[in-house]
């Protein structure tokens, strides 16, 4: 089995005004490659996807001033859930996908 959590670029590192937000998500990934370690004899996969931006009408209406072309689009986040859901990622137990596009 696989399960795929999406976390955010900013579990990785903090930013201001974000503290609470920041923590949860890294608290997220310590839970997933706490849990991939687990299960893994299982055969369970437990991995995280960690974008950036995404290129979301909401994102757009918040940032009018951005640059959404350097966005990652909910397209790319899923072909990333998607690859980490195949036997192509059968060694991965417990990866992070840093899916930034150009940001």
């Amino acid at each position: 089995g696989h399960i795929i959590a999406v976390v955010a670029r900013s579990a990785l590192k903090g930013a201001a005004k974000t503290g609470a937000y920041t923590a949860s998500k890294a608290a997220a990934l310590r839970i997933i490659e706490s849990l991939a370690l687990e299960v893994r004899d299982a055969g369970i996969h437990v991995n995280a996807v960690s974008p950036s931006t995404l290129d979301t009408p909401p994102n757009r209406a918040d940032m009018p001033k951005a640059d959404p072309s350097k966005w990652v689009t909910v397209e790319q986040l899923a072909d990333a859930i998607v690859f980490l859901s195949s036997d192509a990622a059968g060694a991965f137990y417990g990866a992070n996908l840093e899916v930034y596009g150009r940001v």
